[in-house]
C-alpha cells in the first residue's frame, strides 16, 4: 500500500482558515478540506520502507568505538518480527504491555518498533522516576495502572532498585547490559520466531494502541495518555502537510530528547520513520559536561530538520558564531532550526537567524509550535519568518481550534483525529479532559500576534493553571514547590509567589510572616539568606530548586485577584501584577537574596 497526498512544490505550507465568531465571543478555526494522505498503522510504514529502500538507513547510535551503528529499514522489520514474535511467546498483548524504564537506544527503538509491529502497546517512561526518585512512587502508581507483562531497563544492576519496587508474578524483566539474575536477555528476543507475528500483524489496525505516554503527575499521579495509530499517522500527515520538504527528502535528524516525551517519542521519531529517512540518537544534551557529544555528532551529520530546547540553542548559537566549519555543516541540508518546550530568548533569536543567513545566504526557518501528549503532539505551528519569537503558528489541517474566552484570556480547546481518546484506566479524568463539544482542554491561553488577520498565528499566553516551564523545557510544580519554600523558611515567611517562567532557575517573591518583620534588617537578610541556602540545597532539581528571592513590602490585593476567597495567592495574577519586580528579582537587583 502507497498512499502520498499531492502536497506541490513549495517546502512549507499556505493556509487558509475558515472563522467562526460565536456570540459568547468563542472562536472556531479550521482549515478546509479534509486530511488525507496516510497510511493507517505505524506498521504500514514500516512495512512500506522496508519494501522500497530495505538497506536505507533507519536508526543510529555511536558504538564505544565512536562509529556509528546503523540499522536499516530491512533489518529492522526482521528484528522486529523476532523480537514480537518472543514477545508474545511470553504472552504480552492488548491487556499486558511492556513497559521500558531507559533511555533512548537502539534496543528501545527495535522494543518500539516490535509493539507496534504486532498490537502491544508499550509505554515508556522517565528515566528518573527509575535513577532519581527514592521511593519510586510515581513508577509504582504507573505500573499499577499497566500492570505490566515486560519490563525493560537497558542496565539491568542500575535499574535493580526500580524494577524490585514494580515487578510482580508472571512479569518479565529484559535487559540489554548488567543482566539481572531471572532476566531476559535483549540478544535472545532476537531470536524469537519471526511467524508467530503473521496473524498478529494482520490484526494490528488504526484503533490499536501504540504506547501510552505519562504526563508528569505535577498535580497527582502521572496519566496515561492512550496513544493510537490513527491518531500519530494522522499527526504525521499533517506534519508533512505544514513542513513539506519532508517528502522530498527523507529527513535527516540527530536528536538527543527522550523518548518518553511525546516530542522525541512521537513527533521527531515517527517524521523519520513515516517518511523513510534516518534518525541519530544524539548521546550528548544541553547540559553541562554533555554538550561536546552534541558538537561531536553535528560536525558529522548534517540534518535537515533540528531541535533543541531554548537552553540548547543557547548553548549552540555560542558555537556556530566560532566555528565556520561546524555551521557550514549544519547548515548544509538544513530546512528549518525549531525550539519547543519553553520561550526562546530575543537575543538567540537573532543570533541565529544571523548566522543562518551570513552561512548559507538566505533565511533559514526559525520557528516553534504548540501541541501536548494528548494532541500526539503536533497541533499549532508556525512556518512565516518572524521578527519575534514566541508565534506558534496556527492549527494544523484537520484540526478545528476552539478559543473560549476565560478570565480575560482565550482558552485553547482541540479536535480532531489526531486527538488522544482518553486516559488509560481513567475514564473520570477523560471526562474531565474534553468539553460538551468533544473538544479537549489544553489547558493553555493564546493570543492572537495579530486579533485582526488569526492567519498570521498566536502567542502563548499561559497556562490557565499556574504551572510553568523553565527554558530547560521542565515542568515546575507551583504548589509543590511553593509549600516546600515555606516550609523552609523556618517561620520566616508567610507565602510565596513561584517565578521563573522562561527563566534558568526559580526565584520567588516572599510575603514575611509577622515574626520576621519585627527583625532588624541585617538580621533578617542573614536568616533568609541562611534558610534559602539549606532549601535549594535539600531540593532535588531545578525544578524544585528556589535560588533568589526577594521580599514583596506591597500586599496582595483582593480586588486586583491576587488573592482569593479562600485568602490563597493566585500565583498568574501576582506574576502579572508584580511584573517588575519579578524582572528585578531574576536580574539580581537591589534587595535581591541569591545562593
Amino acid at each position: 500500500m502507497n498512499i502520498t497526498a499531492d502536497l506541490g512544490d513549495a517546502d512549507f505550507w499556505q493556509p487558509e482558515f475558515d472563522v467562526e465568531t460565536r456570540d459568547d465571543g468563542t472562536m472556531l478555526m479550521r482549515q478546509p478540506g479534509e486530511l488525507t494522505g496516510y497510511l493507517p498503522t505505524l506498521a504500514d510504514y514500516l512495512d512500506k520502507w522496508a519494501d522500497l529502500t530495505p538497506e536505507q538507513p533507519w536508526i543510529a547510535r555511536r558504538g564505544e568505538e565512536g562509529d556509528w551503528n546503523k540499522i536499516t529499514y530491512g533489518e529492522a522489520r526482521e528484528k522486529a518480527r523476532r523480537i514480537g514474535g518472543a514477545l508474545l511467546e511470553m504472552g504480552l498483548g492488548p491487556d499486558r504491555p511492556l513497559l521500558i524504564l531507559s533511555e533512548n537506544s537502539l534496543e528501545h527503538a527495535l522494543l518500539g518498533a516490535a509493539c507496534f509491529y504486532v498490537g502491544i502497546p508499550y509505554a515508556p517512561v522517565s528515566p528518573a522516576y527509575s535513577l532519581v526518585s527514592k521511593d519510586h512512587g510515581k513508577l509504582r502508581d504507573i505500573a499499577a495502572t499497566l500492570q505490566p507483562g515486560a519490563i525493560f531497563a537497558d542496565r539491568g544492576a542500575s535499574f535493580a532498585p526500580a524494577i524490585d519496587a514494580i515487578s510482580a508474578d508472571g512479569c518479565h524483566i529484559v535487559t540489554a547490559q548488567e543482566h539481572l539474575a531471572g532476566a531476559v536477555a535483549f540478544d535472545d528476543l532476537l531470536r524469537g520466531d519471526a511467524q508467530k507475528t503473521e496473524a498478529a500483524r494482520a490484526e494490528v489496525s488504526a484503533d490499536k494502541v501504540v504506547k501510552y505516554l505519562f504526563t508528569s503527575g505535577s498535580t497527582g499521579s502521572p496519566k496515561a495518555v492512550i496513544n493510537t495509530n490513527g491518531m500519530i499517522c494522522a499527526m504525521q500527515a499533517m506534519v508533512r502537510d505544514c513542513y513539506r520538504f519532508v517528502t522530498k527528502t527523507p529527513p535527516v535528524v540527530l536528536d538527543w530528547a527522550p523518548w518518553n516525551h511525546t516530542a522525541a517519542g512521537n513527533k521527531v521519531s515517527y517524521l523519520v520513520l513515516t517518511n523513510g529517512g534516518t534518525y541519530y540518537i544524539d548521546d550528548g544534551k544541553p547540559a553541562p559536561g554533555k554538550f561536546d557529544e552534541t558538537l561531536r555528532n553535528l560536525r558529522e551529520v548534517s540534518c535537515t530538520w533540528y531541535f533543541n530546547v531554548p537552553i540548547g540553542w543557547d548553548i549552540l548559537v555560542e558555537e556556530l558564531e566560532q566555528d565556520a566549519e561546524l555551521a557550514a555543516t549544519f547548515f548544509k541540508d538544513l530546512k528549518m532550526m525549531f525550539y519547543a518546550g519553553a520561550g526562546m530568548a530575543q537575543l538567540t533569536w537573532d543570533r541565529l537567524r544571523a548566522i543562518g543567513r551570513k552561512t548559507t545566504g538566505h533565511e533559514v526557518l526559525l520557528a516553534t509550535s504548540l501541541g501536548a501528549t494528548e494532541t500526539a503532539p503536533f497541533a499549532l505551528a508556525c512556518t512565516e519568518v518572524q521578527e519575534k519569537s514566541g508565534n506558534v503558528g496556527v492549527p494544523s489541517k484537520g484540526l478545528t481550534m476552539k478559543l473560549v474566552p476565560n478570565g480575560g484570556k482565550l482558552e485553547l480547546r482541540l479536535k480532531g483525529p489526531s486527538i488522544t481518546p482518553g486516559y488509560y484506566r481513567d475514564a473520570t479524568k477523560t471526562r474531565e479532559a474534553f468539553d460538551d463539544e468533544g473538544f479537549y482542554c489544553m489547558g493553555d491561553a493564546l493570543r492572537p500576534a495579530y486579533p485582526e488577520d488569526l492567519s498570521k498565528g498566536f502567542f502563548f499566553d499561559g497556562r490557565v493553571a499556574e504551572n510553568f516551564k523553565l527554558t530547560t523545557g521542565t515542568w515546575v510544580a507551583v504548589c509543590a514547590v511553593r509549600a516546600a519554600l515555606v516550609d523552609a523558611m523556618d517561620g520566616l515567611i508567610r507565602d510565596a509567589v513561584i517565578t521563573g517562567e522562561d527563566e534558568a532557575e526559580l526565584g520567588a517573591l516572599v510575603l514575611l510572616s509577622d515574626r520576621a518583620s519585627k527583625l532588624p534588617e541585617t538580621e533578617l537578610t542573614r536568616a533568609l539568606s541562611d534558610c534559602l541556602a539549606r532549601a535549594a540545597q535539600a531540593a532535588t532539581g531545578s525544578a524544585s530548586r528556589v535560588r533568589r528571592i526577594l521580599v514583596l513590602t506591597e500586599a496582595p490585593s483582593f480586588d486586583k485577584g491576587e488573592i482569593t476567597e479562600k485568602g490563597s495567592l493566585n500565583q498568574r495574577a501576582m506574576r502579572s501584577n508584580f511584573a517588575d519586580q519579578v524582572r528585578l528579582l531574576h536580574s539580581g537587583g537591589p534587595g535581591v537574596i541569591a545562593v
